[in-house]
């Protein structure tokens, strides 16, 4: 390959990554340290073929045969620009080997229960004190201190004890979880911050450090402006729909075929909204000539908007707002968003080959980090259970002089 051919080394090139986390938070910060340019080696456990995600179905990438693989679309998900080894962590052999690859390091990430790893020699403590310039991110569901600490962490349990579920959903329906694994991605997104960081201190002072992130306080991080609300003025939010609590009109609202998004952010915008629908006078009127007045008169001003919008098709409406700057928009489905022009011009979806299966490649979502001079890399599609043991083992797990006894 020319020098002209390669690939711009990633922020992260020469940096190694352990990963013994399994299913979505863990896997979403070291997937992200992976298109960064790091190494990362997922440890999967050959007793459970792996990580759970494997057999979440029912979407799978199929082989020649048309019999699902092993890569379901929730591991692939998240599971990119990895190698995977097969190592089971409660055998003799199995610790020796990750304590090898500890050895060799710069950042381990895990998601086993608070002391988990303590019997296995695994622990943060343990390690720490051997490679004191490693950088070891523990997530669980409620941390490592506090009188939850051994509860199990899921995304649905952090969503409804973090207080979001509450804000969720229709004003009289039922709380709703949001449709994604919020918690356990942003939960990731805050590993790598804090991945990151430590990386920083270890680079100037040579001392790594234990990062303790738990689902539940980086969901509760993220109520942000409700979370402050209610801090601020001691009142419990409410679930409003698509609603929002400070801004008026901000929401989802029907047209005669179907609904669209509108974000009327200040006062000039509203009036040329206004204009638009035909409804000049609500400008003047001081129970909405304002956006505190509107927050105050929801319910009234809603009485003039709804059937007026009612009147519109959603093409033209919108057609009409954003000639006028007035923030809206439709609501796409997830095919139509994957499939927009702004998805294809940005990369949203790309395609990565992959030799076992029918088709020849899957395809996957893109890293929305645009960096202009250590660009993101699809270096490896996600990998089948262990498949990559034989080599780590010879190339990061031999002859490294570590220690590798208890």
């Amino acid at each position: 390959m020319s020098d002209a051919s390669k690939p711009t080394p990633g922020a992260l090139d020469g940096l190694f990554v352990l990963d013994l986390s399994r299913i979505l938070a863990g896997p979403t910060c070291t997937q992200m340290l992976g298109d960064l340019g790091a190494t990362v080696i997922k440890v999967e456990n050959p007793k459970s073929g792996g990580d759970d995600t494997r057999g979440w179905g029912p979407n799978f990438a199929l082989d020649a045969d048309g019999n699902r693989t092993d890569l379901s679309a929730y591991f692939m998900s998240s599971n990119r620009n990895k190698q995977s080894i097969a190592v089971d962590i409660s055998t003799d052999e199995g610790q020796r080997t990750i304590r090898q690859l500890a050895a060799r390091a710069d950042v381990i990430v895990e998601n086993y229960k608070p002391d988990g790893l303590v019997k296995y020699g695994l622990d943060h403590k343990t390690l720490l004190a051997k490679h004191p310039a490693l950088v070891y991110c523990s997530i669980s569901g409620y941390g490592q201190t506090g009188p939850n600490r051994e509860q199990p962490g899921y995304d649905l349990m952090a969503q409804g004890f973090g207080g979001i579920m509450s804000l969720t959903g229709d004003p009289d329906g039922v709380p709703t979880k949001v449709g994604v694994g919020i918690a356990d991605v942003m939960c990731g997104m805050y590993a790598t911050i804090g991945v990151l960081a430590a990386l920083r201190h270890r680079d100037a002072t040579g001392e790594g450090q234990h990062i303790d992130l738990a689902l539940v306080d980086a969901q509760m991080a993220w109520l942000i402006n409700e979370g402050v609300n209610f801090l601020t003025s001691g009142e419990l939010p409410q679930r409003r729909g698509n609603a929002h609590p400070n801004i008026v009109p901000y929401d989802a609202f029907e047209c005669s075929d179907g609904h669209l998004l509108l974000a009327v952010g200040n006062d000039p915008q509203f009036a040329r909204f206004c204009d638009v629908l035909g409804l000049v006078h609500l400008v003047v009127d001081p129970k909405f000539t304002t956006n505190l007045a509107r927050i105050e008169n929801r319910d009234a001003l809603m009485v003039h908007l709804v059937p007026a919008i009612q009147t519109w098709t959603k093409n033209d409406l919108l057609a009409a707002l954003q000639s006028v700057k007035v923030p809206a928009g439709p609501i796409n489905t997830v095919g139509e968003a994957l499939s927009s022009s702004q998805a294809k011009a940005r990369g949203t979806v790309f395609e990565m080959p992959v030799d076992d299966v029918a088709s020849g490649q899957v395809s996957l979502l893109g890293n929305p980090l645009k960096l202009s001079k250590t660009p993101v890399t699809y270096r490896r599609p996600p990998p089948r259970f262990g498949q990559d043991t034989d080599e780590i083992l010879e190339t990061w797990a031999k002859d490294t002089g570590a220690d590798t006894t208890d």
